[in-house]
C-alpha cells in the first residue's frame, strides 16, 4: 500500500501525504454497530483537563468493536472499513449465524475472505487461537493480557508482536516497543500483522489538518514566562535554565520512572527502555 501525494499547489500541499484508501470497500458503517461519541476535549468527569491540547475537531461516530469474538466459529469478511477513532482499518464480519461484528483488519483480510477462532483453528493468518497452539516465532496481534477478557495489546496500525518462547505455562512475547514480557499461554491472539502499515509515514502537512483531528496547538515551555513553566523566563537568549527537563508541574521527564503498576512488573522480562540506557 502506497501513500498518496498531492499536487504542489501550495507549500502545505507539497509536504502533505495521506492514506491510500484503495482497500476500503464501503464508506457507510453498519448503523447497529455505531453509537454517538461525545467530545470530551481532554477533560475528565469533574471537568479538569487531564490531557492537554485537545478540543474541537470533526464529529465522529464510534464503531463498536468486538475484541473477544465467540470461539469455534468461522467468520466471513463482508467489508473493510475506515475507522476515524483508530489508526487501523476495521473489518465488518459475519459469523455462521448471520450475526455481524466489527474487528481489527489485518494485512491479509479482504472482502470475501474467511478466518476461524478457537483452539482447533489451523495455524493460518487471521485465525485466532490460544498462544499454546501457536508455534514459536509466529507474528501475532490483538493479544489478551487476561484469558477471556479480549484483545488489549498490539492493536495499532502496522503492529505485530513475536512469540519468542513458551515455558512453565507462560509465553514470552517481543512487543512492538521492544519490551519482552510474559503472558499466560491460555491467552488468545490473532496471527498476522494489523493492517494500514503505512500509517506511521503520513505527513500531516498543514496545521488545519491537526485541528480536524481535535489536536490544538502546543506552546514550548522555554518561550513561556517563569510563572507559567519551569523552563520559562530568562534574558531572552536561546539557552535554557541548565536544569533537567521538567513537566509544567515540575516533574522530571527524561530518564525518570513514572510507571507504578507493580502488579505486572514480574511479567516484564526486558524493559522497552533497556537499549536506550548507557
Amino acid at each position: 500500500m502506497a501513500l498518496r501525494e498531492y499536487r504542489p499547489t501550495t507549500p502545505a500541499q507539497r509536504q502533505k501525504t495521506t492514506q491510500d484508501f484503495a482497500e476500503i470497500t464501503t464508506k457507510k458503517p453498519l448503523k447497529s454497530l455505531t453509537k454517538a461519541k461525545k467530545q470530551q476535549a481532554g477533560k475528565n468527569n469533574t471537568g479538569r483537563i487531564t490531557v492537554r491540547h485537545r478540543g474541537g475537531g470533526v464529529k465522529r461516530h464510534y464503531r463498536i468493536l468486538t475484541h473477544n469474538l465467540p470461539k469455534d466459529m468461522t467468520y466471513t469478511v463482508m467489508e473493510i472499513e475506515y475507522d476515524p477513532n483508530r489508526s487501523a482499518r476495521i473489518a465488518r464480519i459475519k459469523d455462521e449465524n448471520d450475526v455481524y461484528y466489527y474487528t481489527l483488519a489485518d494485512t491479509n483480510m479482504t472482502k470475501g475472505s474467511t478466518f476461524k477462532t478457537g483452539a482447533e483453528a489451523p495455524v493460518e493468518t487471521s485465525n485466532r487461537l490460544p498462544l499454546e497452539q501457536i508455534p514459536v516465532g509466529t507474528f501475532i496481534y490483538a493479544i489478551e493480557l487476561t484469558p477471556g477478557r479480549g484483545a488489549q495489546m498490539v492493536r495499532a496500525a502496522g503492529t505485530s508482536a513475536q512469540l519468542m518462547a513458551k515455558e512453565n505455562g507462560y509465553a514470552t512475547l517481543k512487543m512492538p516497543s521492544g519490551e519482552v514480557r510474559k503472558v499466560l499461554v491460555s491467552c488468545e491472539a490473532s496471527i498476522g500483522t494489523v493492517g494500514n502499515v503505512q500509517h506511521q509515514n503520513i505527513k500531516i502537512g498543514a496545521a488545519g489538518r491537526r485541528r480536524h483531528k481535535g489536536i490544538r496547538p502546543t506552546v514550548r515551555g522555554v518561550v513561556m514566562n517563569a510563572t507559567d513553566h519551569p523552563h520559562g523566563g530568562g534574558d531572552g537568549g536561546r539557552h535554557g535554565t541548565g536544569k533537567a527537563p521538567r513537566t509544567p508541574w515540575g516533574q522530571l521527564t527524561l530518564g525518570y520512572r513514572t510507571r507504578h503498576n507493580k502488579k505486572t512488573n514480574k511479567m516484564i522480562v526486558r524493559s522497552r527502555h533497556e537499549g536506550k540506557r548507557k
